[in-house]
């Protein structure tokens, strides 16, 4: 996944790739309006991250003429300019998002990834935990990085209860609970047990624990 990255500071820009590159994005910097628009007439990027004062021009004009293009590509605008009148501007020019300097990458990094998934419409997050990865949108889950596996609803309730609420044991009559509102089986005795054993059979038995006489354990580390 190509980002386009427009900073004329030198060493900002070079760190923030350098960041963008360690989250498993391609990056391409531009430290000009000019070069910019260069970039985006023959490049295709999934995001572009665009300062505002630029040496040879504005990058709220850059951004207005994109628009004009109808160019639908999510915009984050980072810059030092930070009243509400410039957030408002840069919003209602385009932008998708507005973010001013200082800040701190991992929120940059929220941002940009919360940007990609409401373009794709993956709008739920992958939840993952001790090798697990939990994806809400699919309710599938893969282990270790292995293929993904699609879960049943109920499964999938279970798992993502336990993942959210990790390190802690969790009763029988509790999990039963989470179950209850999607599955009418959900007052057979042995429900959790089952389930239980379903996900430890795609998760190895290490990962959800049991505590003998109290419940279950999902282990995030």
């Amino acid at each position: 996944m190509k980002l386009l990255l427009l900073e004329d500071d030198d060493l900002l820009a070079e760190s923030l790739a350098e960041s963008l590159k360690d989250n498993g994005y391609l990056v391409d910097v531009a430290a000009s309006v000019k070069a910019a628009a260069s970039f985006m007439a023959t490049e295709e990027y999934a995001l572009a991250i665009l300062d505002i004062g630029l040496p040879d021009g504005s990058g709220l004009e850059l951004l207005g003429q994109w628009r004009q293009q109808k160019r639908a590509i999510p915009i984050l605008i980072l810059t030092a300019r930070d009243t509400w009148e410039d957030k408002v501007v840069g919003l209602e020019t385009g932008a998708d998002d507005y973010l001013t300097k200082p800040f701190h990458e991992a929120e940059l990094m929220a941002r940009l990834k919360a940007l990609l998934r409401r373009q794709s419409g993956q709008l739920s997050q992958v939840i993952t935990l001790n090798g697990v990865s939990l994806e809400e949108a699919g309710q599938r889950v893969s282990s270790d990085g292995g293929a993904w596996r699609l879960l049943t609803a109920t499964e999938f309730r279970l798992l993502r209860y336990l993942m959210l609420h990790p390190d802690r044991i969790h009763s029988k009559e509790r999990l039963l609970e989470q179950l209850y509102a999607l599955e009418q089986d959900a007052a057979a005795p042995n429900l959790v047990e089952v389930y239980v054993a379903r996900l430890r059979r795609y998760l190895g038995k290490s990962i959800i624990q049991t505590r003998r006489g109290q419940g279950y354990v999902f282990v995030s580390r």
